[in-house]
């Protein structure tokens, strides 16, 4: 879960120019959610000494922690809880961050600037942040989602869930070829599970990968005895008792199955914004220093849609909920830089580290280079000639190269990159 979903979307009406002026405000800063982009603003904000009250309000019932190895590490048992934590409990006292758990939020009031609670209470604020991320998409009740053994993974709760169910011999079929699906396919052949992944697209990571990294990570699978079926949605779930079975596909197969996941895309948690009458599109509207269309109000992370190049993106990356965060914190301290995203995102499935830099939307030409060792490869993307992502199996100098290269705005030398016998370095030169 360590990696980018991006949606493009059409020019929205609102514009952010010149809109950071004198928004520095010193009063209390109230948080909404306790994710990576909450703890990283909050985090920020201290190591620019910044002595403004702080309250973060999170749903959860614990501390904030990093999500990407809940569906690796820690569900397979490698990696304990308090490991992910980003700081104990004792650094929020440290820090004056007052950290409020099990607190959802029901409503803002603008015109107020208080938030209320579930239990009725209010908070005043005189800025506030919305980091509330992104909710994974459930199967609809219609076809069988509500049964019990249909699973998404995306907090602590659903990772525990599910280390229960993940046992050796027993059959998960999974809903999605995306990064999250193949992750989870991943783990469970681990744990000795039998796998089946169905796509509905033509192939699996359609909409965020080359058919070249598609093919690569299809054949690591299959060689891992994972079962891909590309072209195949799912018609419905079968249950007995009230528990999933088995599932039948839209070819008008079955497939029997004791576990489901499905990893078919999140939505944005964007509703306390929308119902307050900030502007929203398939996410908060923000500009780049993190100002959504109330100035006293920021957001930032996985629900946060931003400029990327003209047109309007969610990025669901660690790497943007923490610079983009950080970048809305150093404004909010007066500074006047705006957020330039420098993407970069992992992947690990396997024995398989996949490393991608940059962006690849709106590209239309890909130059394959074969690694240094077997099982490497890095295909580099070009959008009108102009290099804008590099994706790197088990190629950690060809990512490295491609980073610096994106950093300091190069298109290197096609026949260069192509070239295996070519160093890496001379792209540089």
């Amino acid at each position: 879960m360590a990696f980018l979903l991006a949606r493009p979307k059409a020019a929205i009406g609102a514009t952010f120019q010149n809109r950071h002026r004198e928004l520095h405000v010193t009063g209390r800063l109230v948080i909404i959610g306790a994710g990576q982009a909450a703890f990283a603003l909050a985090a920020k904000l201290r190591s620019l000494k910044d002595t403004r009250p702080i309250t973060i309000l999170g749903a959860e019932d614990c501390l904030p922690y990093q999500r990407p190895p809940l569906s690796k590490k820690y569900l397979l048992g490698e990696m304990s809880f308090d490991r992910l934590l980003f700081r104990p409990e004792a650094w929020y006292g440290e820090n004056n961050v007052e950290i409020r758990l099990s607190t959802p939020v029901e409503d803002i009031d603008r015109a107020e600037k208080t938030v209320r609670l579930f239990d009725g209470s209010t908070i005043s604020y005189d800025t506030l942040a919305i980091a509330t991320g992104a909710t994974p998409r459930r199967l609809p009740e219609t076809i069988g989602g509500n049964l019990q053994g249909v699973y998404t993974v995306r907090d602590k709760a659903d990772a525990d869930r599910l280390a229960v169910e993940m046992k050796p011999g027993r059959r998960l079929l999974i809903v999605g070829g995306g990064y999250i699906g193949l992750e989870a396919a991943a783990v469970a052949r681990h744990l000795g599970l039998d796998v089946t992944v169905i796509e509905m697209a033509d192939r699996i990571l359609a909409r965020v990968a080359a058919k070249e990294t598609a093919d690569a990570m299809r054949a690591i699978h299959v060689g891992h005895g994972v079962v891909i079926r590309e072209k195949t949605g799912l018609g419905r779930l079968i249950g007995e008792n009230g528990r999933v079975v088995a599932a039948e596909l839209s070819d008008g197969s079955r497939v029997e199955a004791d576990i489901v996941i499905a990893g078919i895309g999140v939505n944005a948690n964007d509703g306390l914004a929308a119902r307050a009458g900030i502007e929203t599109a398939d996410g908060i509207v923000v500009d780049a220093f993190g100002i959504t269309s109330d100035p006293s109000v920021y957001a930032m992370g996985d629900c946060a849609v931003f400029d990327w190049k003209g047109q309007k993106i969610r990025l669901e990356s660690v790497q943007n909920a923490v610079d983009q965060a950080e970048a809305a914190a150093a404004a909010m301290a007066g500074g006047v830089e705006p957020y330039r995203p420098k993407p970069w995102f992992w992947s690990d499935q396997y024995d398989v580290k996949l490393q991608i830099a940059g962006f690849n939307l709106g590209y239309d030409e890909t130059v394959v280079r074969p690694g240094g060792r077997e099982g490497s490869l890095s295909i580099w993307y070009f959008a009108k000639g102009e290099f804008i992502a590099v994706d790197a199996i088990n190629d950690a100098k060809a990512y490295v190269t491609g980073k610096k290269l994106l950093e300091i705005g190069r298109t290197p030398d096609r026949a260069l990159i192509a070239d295996p016998s070519s160093e890496l370095k001379l792209l540089l030169a």
